[in-house]
């Protein structure tokens, strides 16, 4: 019980004295505040599972507090708290997302029951996660493809962040699936019933940027002749990525640390502020810690943004996923209506292999649509490559890829096997092959029926 935290939220010492007391000799974990204002700053930096207000607060109300809180962590559960409560006042409570109506003086029994039911709930929800999570197939998750180290990391990063929204900060070089990585988080999170919406930072002049993720009002300035809500409200609910965000200007940079800081976004030629319930992706392909030091990029809204980091490794460092990533893309890309797209060449795979991809998985991805176009069918051969690549200099080919190759190849028939439990056909389908070269693979390798 000590992994649920518990927040209970009054503006008389008693109370809290004697609540912390009883639910700390019941083992729960938990942390009193006197402060309604200071109670939402706790839930802005900390997930807690469940958070108990009294109604009437000097600072701020029971129910704005409520609202708020349900703004800021929609998963924590909330429970007002009374001594004047009515049936009315309860049903309003109700409306706005509480979970229960508890009145004072407070029956410590019904108080533990409720503590319970809602942290089995929540148990309840995080094993169906970790079943859903333990479902998937390991050599992809959703659109993301791949079976090394690496990539096993970054899956296992996805699964942790699938509750609850910390912002995340997506590094890697162009090419390497930064956009996809943020929409297959969103995809998988309790955010996945609301938009997803990208912006390239870089590909915005810096005078319209502020007005495209705030918005505007009428009027202020040349242009702007209607007001505009801006991204960061039109993903209200749901998830905003911020591509290229080492591109942005310091001035934009001094908003952006404001409204991951309050929740909240001004528009342009505005003076009133309204809240956002969005969670933030960011991406670059820049190293933002040289942009600290060179003074263009502020530390504080790295810190902010880098809450969660995920690096995309190039491709020349996971060659091993190569042969995964084809497969994935031939079916992506075969014609309409076919059932199969073609094969491998041994020797295109060499070279495919052992090439140094300076444009990563978009590279490789062109390469393949490259192929269709002009009309590759049953295989895809060397000359069905383009000229960098057949003709590459043997610089960038590693001395073993021949044995590299036939291990890998090994591997994935193997691993797909193990994951059709045994079905040829259904591993064929896995790897995009027909299944006459599935038992070819199989005889080649030596591999037995399981």
């Amino acid at each position: 019980m000590k992994n649920y935290k518990i927040l209970f939220v009054d503006d008389d010492q008693q109370i809290l004295s004697i609540v912390e007391q009883f639910l700390s000799r019941c083992g729960f974990n938990i942390t009193t505040e006197s402060s309604g204002q200071k109670a939402i700053e706790m839930v802005r930096e900390n997930y807690f599972s469940v958070v108990f207000t009294d109604l009437n607060m000097p600072e701020i109300s029971g129910m704005e507090l409520l609202k708020q809180i349900k703004t800021i962590s929609s998963e924590t559960e909330v429970i007002i708290v009374s001594g004047f409560g009515t049936i009315e006042t309860a049903i309003e409570a109700m409306k706005l997302g509480s979970y229960d109506f508890l009145q004072k003086p407070i029956n410590f029994n019904r108080f533990k029951i409720l503590i319970d039911r809602i942290i089995e709930k929540q148990k309840l929800k995080e094993e169906n996660q970790l079943i859903r999570n333990r479902l998937k197939e390991r050599y992809k998750y959703d659109e993301l493809v791949g079976m090394s180290p690496k990539m096993q990391n970054i899956y296992a990063i996805i699964d942790k962040i699938s509750f609850g929204s910390p912002t995340v900060l997506i590094e890697g070089e162009s090419g390497t699936g930064k956009e996809l990585t943020a929409n297959v988080i969103h995809n998988n999170s309790d955010r996945t019933e609301g938009p997803f919406i990208p912006i390239n930072c870089g590909a915005i002049a810096e005078t319209l940027l502020e007005s495209e993720l705030f918005g505007h009002v009428r009027g202020a300035f040349t242009g702007a002749s209607k007001d505009s809500i801006g991204l960061f409200k039109a993903a209200d609910g749901g998830t905003i990525f911020l591509d290229e965000i080492g591109e942005v200007s310091t001035a934009v940079q001094v908003s952006l640390l404001r409204v991951l800081q309050e929740k909240k976004v001004r528009p342009v030629g505005d003076t009133r502020e309204t809240e956002v319930n969005v969670r933030v992706i960011a991406a670059t392909n820049k190293k933002l810690d040289e942009a600290i030091k060179n003074k263009t990029f502020r530390e504080d809204l790295y810190y902010r943004l880098n809450v969660i980091s995920i690096t995309m490794p190039p491709l020349r460092e996971i060659r091993e996923d190569i042969p995964l990533l084809i497969s994935h893309l031939i079916k992506k890309h075969k014609r309409p209506g076919a059932a199969t797209g073609p094969e491998v060449s041994p020797a295109a795979m060499a070279l495919l292999m052992g090439y140094r991809w300076p444009g990563n998985v978009r590279q490789l991805e062109n390469v393949i649509e490259r192929a269709f176009a002009l009309g590759v069918k049953n295989v895809l051969d060397v000359n069905d490559l383009p000229n960098e690549i057949a003709q590459q200099s043997n610089k960038w080919m590693p001395a073993d890829v021949n044995c590299n190759l036939k291990a890998i190849e090994e591997k994935t028939i193997r691993q797909a096997l193990q994951k059709a439990k045994g079905n040829k056909a259904e591993a064929a389908k896995l790897l995009g092959i027909n299944t006459t070269t599935v038992y070819r693979k199989m005889a080649k390798y030596n591999i037995q029926d399981a």
